[in-house]
C-alpha cells in the first residue's frame, strides 16, 4: 500500500504592501486647501496600503502645544479627515516640539501591526531640546521588526560632522523595552526619513543654481554631503536611497518656486530625504556577500520632490515603496462576530474567539465604529471584556454592550478588539448595520417578527 502523508498546513502566501513616504519641513504653515497631488490621491488604481508621514518644523509655540496636547493639531485633523474615508485609520503617532510622525493603514491591516514603541530623542542644545532630533515608532508589520524615524538634524553648510554625529547619537538611543524587541540594526526594516540639512560642498552659488536650471543634477550629487558620507560611513553605506532625479528642494522664497533671493541667498539643496535599510543575514564566511533576509523585500516605486506646494520654504519629498513579504503571522489573535441582528436594544452579544497564546488582559475593550474611524479612540461606544463578559466555553467567550444610546443611522458598523497587553488592535470585524427599533415590531400572536 502507499505511504499516506498527513496534510501539511498551507504556508502562508507572498503579500505586497504599497506604503507611501512623505517628509516635509512645513516651516512653520498651517495645511493648505488640498494636499491631493502629495498623498497620490490623483491617481488612478494606486492602491495603497499605509502611509507614513513626517513633518518638521510644525508650529510649536506655547499656545500652539498647549492646544495640540488636548486637541489634535491641524495637520493630524487634516490628514485624519482627508484618508479616513478612503478606510485609512491611523494607527499610531509621536510628537516631539516641530516633530511629528504619522502612520495610517487600511482597516484589514489593523489586526497584523502591533505597536512596540514611540520614542523622542532630542538632539537640540546637548541633547535636552527637541527642536533638532529625532522621534521613531517601533512596531510589528505581520511579524517582521519595522523602525520608522523621523529626524531633524543640525542646518548650516559647515555643521556636517555635527549632522552625521547627530544621526548615530539618534541610532544609539533607539534602544526598545521588553526583552522580545531586538537592537534596531536588528530590525528587518528601517525606514529613515526627515530635513536631514545635508548641503552641496565647493561649487558656488552660481555653478549650482545653472546646474540645477539645466538639470545637470550629476554634476551636483559627487558633492553631496550625504553621498559623500555614504561613500565613507560603513553603517550609513548600509543604507539605500533613491535617486535624485527632482531639484534640490531647498531653499525657497516662500509663496514661489524661486531659490533664496534674499541676502544670504542660500545654495540649493537636497535637505529632505528617504532612506531605508533591510536587515541582512549574518554571514560566517567573509568571502560570502551578505544576503538580504528571506521572506522579506523593499522595491521604490517612485521617489520626487512636489514643486507645486510653497507655503514653506522646503519642497516635500515622497516615496512610494512595495514591501513584499511572507506574513510570519497570517491570522487575527482575535476573530470577531456579531451575534444575530443588531437592532437599537439595550445590550447586544458579541461573540469572539482568541488564540491560545493570546496574552488577555483585564485592560483588554472591544470598541463598536462607524466605518470611516479616524483613529482607535473614534468609538461610537465600547465595553471592558472582563467586566462585561457573559461566557466562555471552549475558546469561544461573548460579552454584551449597551447600544441604547447610539442614534439611528444608515452607517455601517464594525468592532474592533484592543489588546492593553500589545497596545494595538488584535482583531476586527467585518462591516454590518444597526437596525432602528421599528424595524422589528409584535405580530398578532405576539412573536416578534422583522419588518420587510
Amino acid at each position: 500500500m502507499e505511504t499516506v502523508s498527513p496534510l501539511k498546513p498551507a504556508e502562508p502566501r507572498t503579500r505586497k504592501l504599497s506604503i507611501h513616504v512623505v517628509t516635509w519641513n512645513v516651516a512653520s504653515a498651517a495645511p493648505p486647501l488640498d494636499l491631493d497631488h502629495l498623498l497620490q490621491l490623483d491617481k488612478q488604481n494606486l492602491n495603497l496600503d499605509m502611509y507614513v508621514i513626517g513633518l518638521q518644523e510644525m508650529s510649536c509655540g506655547i499656545m500652539s502645544l498647549l492646544s495640540d496636547t488636548a486637541f489634535e493639531d491641524p495637520w493630524s485633523s487634516f490628514f485624519m479627515d482627508v484618508l479616513s474615508p478612503l478606510g485609512f485609520v491611523k494607527v499610531s503617532s509621536v510628537r516631539m516640539q516641530g516633530l511629528l510622525l504619522l502612520i495610517f493603514a487600511k482597516c484589514q491591516h489593523l489586526p497584523f501591526i502591533q505597536i512596540l514603541s514611540a520614542k523622542s530623542t532630542p538632539t537640540g542644545f546637548f541633547g535636552y531640546w527637541g527642536n533638532k532630533g529625532g522621534i521613531n515608532i517601533c512596531l510589528k508589520l505581520y511579524g517582521y521588526y519595522v523602525s520608522i524615524i523621523n529626524c531633524h538634524l543640525p542646518p548650516h553648510l559647515a555643521n556636517n560632522d555635527q549632522r552625521l554625529e547627530h544621526f548615530d547619537w539618534i541610532l544609539e538611543k533607539q534602544s526598545f523595552e521588553g526583552p522580545d524587541i531586538p537592537n534596531i540594526l536588528d530590525h528587518d526594516l528601517i525606514v529613515w526619513f526627515g530635513d536631514m540639512n545635508f548641503r552641496i560642498e565647493d561649487f558656488g552659488l552660481h555653478f549650482v543654481q545653472e546646474a540645477v536650471k539645466s538639470q545637470c543634477y550629476s554634476d551636483l550629487w559627487e558633492k553631496d554631503q550625504l553621498s559623500i558620507a555614504k561613500r565613507c560611513d560603513t553603517l550609513l553605506r548600509e543604507f539605500q536611497e533613491g535617486p535624485l532625479l527632482f531639484p534640490p528642494t531647498y531653499k525657497f522664497d516662500k509663496n514661489s518656486n524661486n531659490y533664496d533671493t534674499s541676502e544670504k541667498k542660500r545654495k540649493p539643496a537636497w535637505t529632505d530625504r528617504i532612506l531605508w535599510r533591510l536587515k541582512r543575514q549574518p554571514h560566517t564566511d567573509s568571502s560570502t556577500p551578505r544576503r538580504l533576509a528571506p521572506h522579506l523585500s523593499l522595491s521604490l516605486r517612485s521617489y520626487n520632490s512636489h514643486m507645486m506646494y510653497t507655503i514653506s520654504d522646503h519642497k516635500p519629498v515622497t516615496g512610494t515603496f512595495d514591501l513584499e513579504l511572507k506574513p510570519l503571522v497570517s491570522v487575527p489573535l482575535i476573530s470577531l462576530m456579531p451575534e444575530g441582528l443588531w437592532t437599537m436594544e439595550n445590550a447586544m452579544l458579541i461573540n469572539y474567539s482568541l488564540t491560545p497564546d493570546f496574552p488577555s488582559s483585564p485592560w483588554d475593550w472591544i470598541g463598536l465604529y462607524k466605518v470611516g474611524l479616524r483613529h482607535i479612540n473614534d468609538y461610537v461606544s465600547y465595553v471592558w471584556v472582563s467586566d462585561n463578559q457573559v461566557s466562555f466555553k471552549d475558546g469561544l467567550n461573548q460579552v454584551y454592550i449597551d447600544i441604547s444610546d447610539i442614534p439611528e443611522t444608515e452607517d455601517q458598523f464594525l468592532l474592533c478588539y484592543y489588546s492593553n497587553s500589545l497596545r494595538s488592535v488584535v482583531g476586527i470585524s467585518s462591516p454590518f448595520k444597526i437596525q432602528p427599533q421599528a424595524f422589528l415590531e409584535e405580530d398578532p400572536l405576539g412573536e416578534v417578527q422583522p419588518q420587510i
